[in-house]
């Protein structure tokens, strides 16, 4: 699985003119599933994202994670993370197949929710409007197989 994640102070997602999804200081998940990836990825980027020490600590040092801080996450799929882009038009096949990647995308937010987590969403497959504060700006790429 790929991810990127940026911490902020606020972001929200709407479809067709609803909030669908919206926090205030924490993490904005943008979050793709491979093909081949299983619950196994998900359990480990789920894990990797509530440990990630990106937020400031009293001595102004990123050494907090997300749940020190008591923050929420706004995850959001995005399959366009599996960009081929040998040629000027991004390909996607190397994405996990539509139903494969809710699937993966709805098991890593019960896994983020079970790292005790508050967490909202966007909407699998939807034409979404995200809008957020980057905070730092801080923004990490993972991905799984790295």
């Amino acid at each position: 699985m790929r991810a990127i994640v940026q911490r902020v102070s606020r972001a929200r997602v709407t479809v067709d003119g609803a909030v669908t999804g919206e926090i205030g200081t924490g993490l904005m998940i943008l979050v793709c599933a491979m093909q081949g990836d299983t619950e196994a990825e998900a359990d480990k980027l789920a894990a990797k994202i509530a440990k990630l020490r990106i937020f400031r600590d009293d001595k102004d040092k990123m050494n907090l994670s997300v749940r020190d801080i008591g923050g929420a996450c706004l995850i959001v799929s995005q399959f366009t993370l599996a960009a081929d882009l040998r040629g000027n038009r991004p390909g996607f096949s190397t994405a996990a197949p539509p139903s494969e990647g809710q699937r993966l995308y709805d098991y890593f937010t019960a896994r983020m929710q079970a790292e005790g987590l508050p967490t909202a969403n966007g909407i699998f497959g939807a034409d979404m409007d995200v809008e957020l504060v980057n905070q730092g700006p801080v923004t990490i790429w993972i991905d799984t197989d790295s």
